[in-house]
């Protein structure tokens, strides 16, 4: 079997899962419908997926960046249990590699991932250990953040080392795109999900309005370049205006990075009862 690869980058939201009348976002869910045939007509044989946590998995010890050897879904928000399919020795290979190339990342035995990899994989594959999967974390929520810049870097790392296996190889990236939380803009520190749904309540109108559909345009244009070094230079400074969820863009970004072709956009939908701008984007020559 010779290297092959797909990239796919996708929004995740909590209301997604929750919306179980499926009332709301309907352009965004038929997006999912068509990348979820586009994968399974790939049929990878593995997930290099980017992710992020919403201080759930990752909280006394935050690492920049993760590759993960080990995890199970944490089941938070109506996200998926059980175990991920991880192949422990060709995640130890990639975090060995990404080492040699500079970037002194963590390496997770074992840990129970929330909805920032459940909701995504759980809506591609149904099940957590349908296909072989590494999480790579990238933190995208608890101050300080590794530059963006940095995880498009890690994001190539990766896609060189996939490119040295004999494997159908998913670059997939979940997260953002414009979204302020009020969990993430206005703690600092992961709170019981009690807590969690007091400030979101609390505050969950003003973040409807801070979805920034020019942002999120803008992004998905850039992402169509055939040449990702302009993803190295993107800084805090061009996140910020989106909200503290763009943050997440971290993870497409290194999708990007990894499989080093042009993304087109399949939907976006700017979705004010997720306070999220939701998207997806594919690798040209995909079938979506």
């Amino acid at each position: 079997m010779a290297f092959e690869s797909m990239t796919l980058c996708v929004s995740h939201s909590p209301g997604y899962a929750r919306d179980s009348g499926e009332r709301f976002g309907p352009r965004f869910r038929a997006g999912m419908a068509v990348v979820r045939d586009a994968v399974r007509a790939f049929a990878p044989t593995l997930v290099i997926f980017f992710g992020s946590d919403h201080r759930r998995a990752f909280t006394d010890v935050v690492p920049s960046f993760s590759v993960v050897t080990g995890a199970e879904g944490r089941g938070d928000l109506l996200s998926p249990t059980g175990p991920y399919d991880v192949p422990r020795e060709t995640a130890v290979a990639l975090a060995a590699h990404l080492l040699d190339e500079g970037f002194d990342i963590a390496v997770t035995r074992h840990v129970a991932l929330d909805h920032g990899f459940g909701q995504t994989a759980g809506d591609l594959f149904g099940r957590l250990d349908v296909v072989p999967v590494i999480p790579v974390f990238i933190n995208c929520a608890s101050a300080p953040l590794a530059r963006p810049g940095r995880a498009a870097g890690l994001g190539a790392a990766a896609g060189a080392f996939a490119r040295t296996l004999d494997e159908r190889v998913l670059f997939l990236g979940s997260g953002g795109l414009s979204h302020d939380p009020p969990t993430l803009a206005l703690t600092a520190e992961g709170l019981p999900q009690e807590e969690r749904d007091k400030i979101s309540a609390a505050h969950r109108e003003a973040a409807k309005d801070r979805i920034r559909p020019d942002w999120d345009a803008a992004l998905l244009r850039r992402l169509g370049s055939a040449d990702p070094a302009w993803a190295s230079g993107i800084t805090q400074a061009d996140i910020d205006p989106a909200g503290a969820g763009a943050n997440e863009a971290r993870t497409w970004l290194a999708a990007y990075a990894a499989g080093a072709r042009p993304l087109k956009p399949v939907v976006y939908e700017p979705v004010r009862e997720r306070l999220t701008g939701m998207g997806i984007c594919v690798s040209e020559g995909t079938a979506a």
